[in-house]
């Protein structure tokens, strides 16, 4: 297959932002390139005009499309010493001044992330305290989040995390086995709020006093980056946290200044200034 051209994905992207109001322009061009490519191959498209001449005739495919553009591997504690740090430092810093905990796991993709945060939260005791709002671009991975209904074979790795995470008890726990599948307890997510967001066009919609945006920047370039980036911190209450993913820093985008960083080695970062 050839190669995709600059000026393609140019006319891919102006289709997109004209037709469904979606703009993929200041995604990073190498990854988005990579991802066009895979979709190509696996919807046997001979090329970006045949991609484009779908997307114009079939509105349908445009969901099949976003979720390709968007997906995300995804695993529970993943970085178990983060999920440490999280639990021995930063949950109770919050709770130190606060009854009540809100959380946003922005780009929460299958909900891994969303039902781990969940585990750590009812083995301090504290789930009942805590608002969980939990976002996607892609509407089907947000009901499978929902669902909370994985493969048993990718559990095995999920109770590896958790073992080196050192939770205070068995994975098992949580959910039980049907058919292959891992159904998670419905209960974990009792608190938490499933809403569509895209982060590319969108504005601070509630206070928080954690955000979670772990992996997902990755995909943008500097300025989209720097644009979620001040929404997040106007989405922070003073002293809130944020955390991003282990490639991803805050150090040199324009809002910088307002955060410390609580954990470089976990990327956690806390804000100082309005």
């Amino acid at each position: 297959m050839q190669e995709i051209e600059i000026a393609e994905l140019r006319k891919l992207t102006e289709l997109i932002k004209e037709k469904y109001n979606y703009d993929f322009s200041n995604y990073a061009m190498s990854s988005f390139k990579r991802r066009i490519q895979r979709i190509l191959e696996l919807y046997k498209l001979a090329s970006v005009d045949v991609l484009i001449k779908r997307l114009t005739d079939e509105p349908k495919f445009f969901k099949d499309f976003v979720s390709e553009v968007t997906v995300n591997v995804t695993e529970m504690f993943r970085d178990p010493s983060f999920w440490r740090e999280l639990r021995d430092h930063i949950l109770p810093n919050i709770l130190l001044n606060h009854s009540n905990i809100s959380i946003w796991h922005a780009g929460c993709s299958s909900g891994e992330e969303v039902f781990s945060m969940a585990i750590v939260l009812k083995e301090m005791g504290v789930l009942d305290k805590t608002k969980i709002v939990a976002s996607d671009i892609d509407t089907d991975i947000l009901q499978k989040a929902k669902s909370g209904v994985y493969s048993m074979k990718n559990m095995e790795l999920n109770q590896k995390n958790y073992l080196r995470f050192q939770g205070t008890s068995s994975l098992d726990k949580y959910y039980r086995e049907d058919n292959g599948k891992a159904i998670m307890d419905k209960s974990l997510v009792e608190q938490v709020s499933f809403r569509e967001h895209n982060l590319v066009a969108s504005t601070a919609f509630s206070k928080f006093d954690l955000i979670l945006c772990r992996n997902v920047m990755i995909y943008f370039n500097q300025t989209l980056q720097n644009n979620v980036l001040k929404m997040f911190h106007e989405s922070l209450f003073k002293y809130g946290y944020l955390i991003v993913g282990s490639k991803e820093s805050l150090i040199w985008c324009e809002i910088a200044n307002k955060f410390i960083v609580a954990n470089n080695e976990e990327k956690i970062y806390k804000k100082i200034k309005d």
